[in-house]
């Protein structure tokens, strides 16, 4: 039903995809596999019509059957491709968040979906929104109908977008990362969502995913992408029990590296580092749509110096709420929370200052922890000038002696945020942490956007940094499989209250609880 053949598209007469050629037939799911930057998301949006204005498309030919006849989609001129999307073609999106009108009900949203590209017309439009929410498998459908985005959880809201995808009867669906900011239980239920829905509906859909492992799960056949070229495509079996290509080799080991590795064991101090002592944390209903509710119960736990600590659990657990808590960035409400045998809320003056050197905490998104405005250089040497570490020069120094250990060049002092990878971003505000020679690094969700080759360099640059600066980690993700091969010790959070904690090779080799249990389950792993 679609057959691209030569497609080349460059950007500014650099040719970032080149000489693409696949065909994909009726009821097919075809995976586009690679990492960032290897031309999967630059292919689709081809495809699409949606191209920046910088985007050209050089040479080739798709064409797509449609009701209508066949249409070569790169011939057509905007209008026509605008008639297509959301009919023949429909698009889902990594972050629905930012694919929702925060400003509208999403009921609505599907409503306008309806309204384009059917023939249906007053409360008829209404229905087949519900029909649409209830297909996608979500409990109360009209409750959802008439939910903001931000009252719906992130498996939710990516549920919402693909009814909206689904509303005009689409024969191609195009899911670029849809599942890549949800947890693993989530993830697990919106891959089998997509195959019914293929199943059901009969349409052929394109899964584009840096993770190898999760379109094992979901494709029938895959094509590997590097570099804008194909290198290898076949059917799931064929790459993953006999992968010819070096690039697919190295893609299939980080991953097994990852879902094999399971976190060694540490040799404890009796005296913790940091305790938490039944600490509960509450957010007030503070406007007219967020209602108050208890994010954090009674939750007890020690970390100890050297150690790497995981904290794992589905979205809204309280993983990152804890791990704001410690930074002194989210109050508690009751409990204790102690650094070095003394309350954190007892800290003052010169003690409060030393603290907020000794614990730093990197984010899950670099990009928007940097400020576009500063180059890496200013970055980097804020803080140290801000807790008169020293002079500017030995600032400067320090910086490019960070850069080194981080392997990035000298030279990146002068350039900005945007002219990096995220993989070089992340290891940017890693440095940044490090600047203040911290005891301590909070990891909130570091690499959950990172391709698996880049994740994989990561951990090893974690495990490189945590020897040479002798660093303790509360390493926060809801990837298991990251967590399961660079954890010493585990707590496991479920709805604000730990289900179990323990060695990483006990949590996974022998879990005690249901949920521990559903969530190892639902770990991607590559199937042949």
């Amino acid at each position: 039903m679609l057959k691209v053949s030569g497609l080349t598209v460059s950007f500014g007469g650099k040719k970032v995809v080149s000489d693409v050629s696949f065909n994909l037939n009726q009821g097919e799911i075809l995976g586009f596999v690679g990492e960032s930057g290897s031309g999967k998301s630059i292919t689709a949006l081809a495809l699409m019509g949606l191209l920046p204005p910088n985007a050209i498309v050089e040479q080739g030919k798709a064409i797509l059957e449609t009701e209508s006849g066949s249409i070569d989609v790169f011939k057509i001129d905007s209008r026509q491709h605008q008639k297509l999307r959301g009919g023949a073609m429909a698009m889902i999106f990594q972050e629905p968040q930012t694919s929702l009108n925060p400003s509208m009900r999403c009921g609505k949203q599907i409503d306008e979906a309806v309204l384009l590209h059917t023939t249906l017309r007053g409360k008829a439009i209404r229905e087949r929104s519900i029909e649409l929410l209830t297909e996608m498998q979500l409990p109360n459908p009209e409750k959802i109908y008439n939910s903001f985005p931000h009252q719906l959880s992130g498996g939710q809201k990516q549920r919402v977008m693909i009814a909206i995808a689904l509303a005009g009867n689409p024969k191609l669906l195009i899911a670029d990362e849809p599942t890549t900011a949800l947890d693993v239980t989530v993830q697990k239920e919106i891959l089998k969502l997509l195959r019914d829905i293929r199943d059901q509906r009969d349409i052929s859909i394109i899964f584009i995913s840096h993770d190898l492992a999760v379109v094992s799960e979901v494709a029938d056949n895959i094509m590997v992408m590097k570099q804008g070229e194909i290198v290898e495509k076949g059917t799931v079996l064929d790459i993953f029990s006999n992968p010819k290509h070096p690039y697919t080799k190295n893609l299939i080991g980080f991953r097994q590296k990852l879902n094999n590795l399971i976190g060694l064991s540490h040799t404890y101090k009796t005296t913790p580092l940091i305790s938490f002592k039944s600490v509960s944390i509450e957010y007030a209903s503070n406007s007219w749509f967020r209602e108050g509710f208890r994010a954090v119960k009674d939750v007890s736990f020690d970390i100890f110096e050297g150690e790497t600590l995981g904290l794992v659990g589905e979205s809204g657990s309280g993983k990152s709420t804890i791990g704001r808590a410690l930074l002194g960035l989210t109050s508690i409400k009751s409990g204790q929370i102690r650094y070095k045998g003394l309350s954190i809320d007892t800290l003052k003056g010169k003690d409060r200052l030393r603290f907020c050197r000794e614990v730093q905490i990197v984010f899950q998104d670099p990009y928007s922890s940097l400020n576009p405005r500063l180059t890496i250089g200013q970055a980097l040497m804020e803080p140290i000038i801000y807790h008169r570490l020293g002079t500017l020069k030995q600032a400067r120094r320090r910086v490019i002696e960070l850069l080194d250990v981080m392997q990035l060049a000298a030279n990146s002092i002068n350039r900005y945020p945007h002219e990096f990878s995220g993989g070089q971003r992340q290891r940017i505000v890693i440095a940044r942490a490090l600047a203040l020679n911290p005891k301590v690094l909070v990891c909130d969700e570091i690499l959950s956007a990172l391709d698996v080759s880049t994740q994989a360099q990561m951990i090893d640059l974690l495990i490189r940094l945590k020897e040479e600066f002798n660093l303790t980690y509360l390493f926060i993700s809801h990837d298991l499989s990251i967590v399961k091969s660079f954890c010493n010790r585990v707590v496991v959070l479920n709805k604000g209250m730990i289900e179990e904690q323990g060695l990483a090779q006990d949590v996974f080799g022998k879990p005690q609880s249901i949920y521990t249990q559903k969530l190892i389950d639902s770990i991607p792993a590559i199937s042949t």
